[in-house]
């Protein structure tokens, strides 16, 4: 019952959008970073805030994974979407559809020695 109710609500939304939202945004996924202790991060950590918007690059040519997706802040790279989850992600991309990516989650290196844990995001379909 609660799925149809989900469905009905995101099924109206996209019939008639509510006059006050520009757009639509439907979760797609919530992500750790990987590989965050290779790129930018620790240069930019004090200046991140939760609900930075992120930018997320196919890397089809990428030698360790054909689903590769770069993430980058500010134009700095700050790791990638983890392998295992990835492949949704970038099919999307390559079908040309308008994503969306934010920072959801910070634990400064204090919190957590584990830098998988550090920053999570979250990935919109932009309908």
């Amino acid at each position: 019952m609660r799925f149809l109710r989900i469905s009905l609500i995101i099924g109206l939304c996209l019939l008639s959008p509510p006059a006050f939202a520009e757009s639509v945004k439907i979760l797609v996924q919530s992500s750790p970073l990987a590989g965050s202790q290779y790129y930018a991060v620790s240069e930019v950590w004090l200046q991140i805030k939760p609900g930075d918007r992120l930018t997320l690059t196919r890397e089809p040519a990428n030698r360790h994974d054909r689903n590769a997706i770069r993430v980058d802040w500010n134009g700095r790279q700050l790791g990638y979407v983890p392998r295992a989850e990835n492949r949704a992600v970038a099919a999307a991309l390559d079908s040309g559809e308008q994503l969306e990516a934010r920072v959801s989650k910070l634990r400064a290196p204090l919190e957590t020695p584990d830098p998988w844990q550090r920053i999570e995001f979250e990935v919109y379909l932009v309908l």
